[in-house]
């Protein structure tokens, strides 16, 4: 049995490639998605589409990881956490410094508790959290969170915050086009029977 053809571009199967619809724009921020290892393995994760679509994001797989050969010699200064906290700050006070990286996790709940618990540097991060009404448009993969966001949906949503003058809604056109080519494959029927909430 021969294996599917990949997209050399988007890494995707060429029946479902998202090239055509992927939209790369520029941020003020290094933004870097760290992820969990059986993440990686999910072929609906929505974070290689987020890194391919930020100009200069990078995407690190792993469970443990060094700050310093991550980040830079002042990482504690430089690096703000999308997670939430109780100390999280608002998007104004946010631009109001000067960070470099912008850290996001990517796994289920479960996974980045996991990913917190094996680095615990990362509790030395300033955090900033999504306060998001809308609901998450990742219809094939459920939360156990209510406003639980998928990883690509969530940096619009901080980016969009923290660069008020530029609209990154944009680049969830691939992310749907991924969601849609699911469903198709699935059938309507099948979906609605399993997925709808």
């Amino acid at each position: 049995m021969s294996k599917r053809k990949i997209c050399s571009s988007c890494e995707r199967p060429i029946k479902t490639c998202l090239c055509y619809v992927i939209t790369q724009l520029s941020c003020n921020y290094q933004l870097i998605v760290l992820q969990d290892p059986k993440e990686a393995k999910h072929a609906l994760s929505s974070a290689p589409i987020l890194v391919k679509s930020i100009k200069g994001a990078r995407l690190v797989i792993g469970e443990q990881f060094n700050p310093f050969e991550l980040l830079d010699d002042d990482w504690q200064e430089n690096s703000l956490l999308v997670f939430p906290s109780d100390k999280s700050l608002t998007s104004g006070q946010a631009i109001q410094k000067t960070y470099k990286h912008l850290i996001l996790l990517d796994g289920t709940w479960r996974k980045v508790a996991r990913l917190m618990h094996l680095n615990p540097w990362l509790t030395e991060l300033p955090c900033i959290a999504i306060n998001s009404s809308n609901e998450s448009e990742y219809q094939i993969r459920k939360s156990p969170r209510e406003d639980g966001l998928s990883t690509i949906e969530a940096a619009v949503h901080i980016l969009n915050g923290l660069q008020p003058d530029k609209d990154f809604s944009p680049i969830l056109n691939a992310f749907r086009k991924m969601i849609q080519y699911q469903i198709d494959a699935m059938g309507e029927a099948t979906f609605d029977k399993n997925y709808q909430r």
